[in-house]
């Protein structure tokens, strides 16, 4: 678990420096260069800067370890910390989305002059592409492999952060081509773009934050592996808790009615052996047993 803290920590350490870098760049050369399109995609990464400070302090607060009051540890702070990202990508995404809207505005109605974007723009637009991808790819292995909701929802930020110089870069582009008004325009696709990536952040964050009924391809395994064990009639309800990488189960099976309470015990004991050894990070199971089609009548452990 140190590891796993180290190769977290060290992910949104190196993202966080990352957007440092381009928060400076883009949004310099986004003045200095007349790019809306560009300064807009170096306000992301200003944003991005802000809340790779908050998972910072989040993730090192997840490496906790458990106490009276968090007996699984503190690990629901990776959550907490996903959901925090979200929070800003969305209003990152609102603001830009806003300012393009009144760029494009004045310069439809003549408010403001076009302005042609000058050539460095579209080359730090290009290097932020190519610098965006890496880091993307890495984030998201490094994310996968220690199961870090946290890292993942960063991974998430900088894969989107490619779409977004994508559309600064054919803004800027086009607007070196004269089609002025195609740079803001950009702007507001790349708000769109994060605004995305902050719905998908809260939408996963939130749902490791309930508990909720596991995906269909964790529930058939847990299915075939509790329904093979003898004096089990029915796998009838299967709900799992996250805890940051670290899975709890609440299991629901029918067994005959006849048997005593010490075999349906048994049985339990059996349930939970199995899915400990056999599913990756299960921290704890409890399971429900009573007569196969009567959910009244019910013993548990």
């Amino acid at each position: 678990m140190k590891q796993r803290e180290r190769k977290g920590i060290l992910a949104v350490n190196i993202g966080l420096g990352a957007n440092i870098l381009l928060a400076a760049l883009k949004s310099s050369v986004g003045i200095f260069a007349h790019s809306p399109a560009l300064l807009a995609d170096g306000i992301n990464s200003t944003a991005d800067v802000a809340y790779g400070i908050v998972i910072n302090i989040f993730v090192r607060l997840a490496g906790k370890p458990p106490d009276a009051e968090h007996p699984y540890g503190h690990y629901q702070m990776e959550s907490v910390a996903a959901v925090v990202v979200g929070s800003f990508v969305i209003s990152t995404a609102i603001a830009i989305f806003w300012d393009a809207v009144n760029s494009l505005y004045n310069l439809f109605t003549k408010q403001t002059e076009a302005t042609q974007v000058l050539s460095i723009a579209l080359w730090v637009a290009l290097f932020t592409v190519v610098f965006k991808i890496g880091l993307a790819i890495w984030t998201s292995k490094i994310g996968n492999e220690i199961e870090n909701a946290a890292v993942l929802a960063l991974a998430y930020d900088h894969r989107n952060d490619i779409f977004s110089a994508l559309a600064a870069t054919l803004g800027i582009f086009f607007n070196r081509m004269g089609y002025h008004w195609v740079d803001p325009l950009a702007g507001g696709v790349v708000a769109l773009v994060i605004l995305q990536s902050g719905l998908e952040i809260l939408r996963d964050a939130t749902d490791d934050l309930m508990d909720t009924i596991p995906g269909k391809t964790l529930a058939a395994e847990i299915t075939e592996l509790v329904g093979a064990i003898e004096g089990i009639e029915q796998v009838e309800e299967i709900h799992i808790h996250r805890f940051g990488p670290y899975l709890v189960a609440n299991i629901t099976i029918g067994v005959d009615g006849s048997i005593t309470v010490t075999k349906g015990d048994h049985i339990a004991d059996q349930v939970e052996d199995v899915l400990l050894e056999e599913v990756e990070f299960m921290k704890r199971v409890h399971v429900h047993y009573h007569p196969a089609g009567n959910m009244l009548d019910s013993g548990s452990r």
